[in-house]
């Protein structure tokens, strides 16, 4: 049997609003790369640091009531993944802003909006 903990809720806040989102993808890009020098071994010797970035993939429930969100212009929204566990840490991803929006209708399914947006920091809380 396994004591594996998994991630609970997660929740986007655009304007006051809570938006449920039924699937999320982050992915970090460190922005490190290979310094290549003319040596004798003809290898790479180290690498330098560079600006790393913070990708969200995600999949939200369209809402039918009053709530009015702007998919295509999300500016500075916040992402919070919440543990199941209380004492585990939330992951936050602020500043996040939409890139890319596409919806998708099913039969058997409720409408879903695909979003690709990119966050400007990630916080432990």
């Amino acid at each position: 049997m396994s004591d594996a903990i998994y991630a609970g809720a997660v929740i986007m806040e655009v304007n006051g609003t809570e938006v449920e989102i039924i699937s999320i993808k982050p992915s970090t890009t460190t922005g490190r790369k290979p310094v290549k020098t003319m040596n004798r071994r003809g290898k790479v010797r180290g690498y330098a640091d560079g600006v790393t970035e913070y990708k969200l993939s995600l999949t939200a429930a369209i809402p039918i009531d009053d709530t009015k969100i702007d998919w295509d212009n999300i500016t500075n929204a916040k992402i919070t993944i919440f543990p199941i566990n209380k004492e585990d840490a939330r992951i936050s991803y602020i500043g996040c802003t939409s890139s890319e929006c596409s919806e998708q209708y099913e039969v058997d399914n409720e409408a879903r909006i695909d979003i690709e947006m990119f966050a400007l920091d990630k916080v432990i809380e």
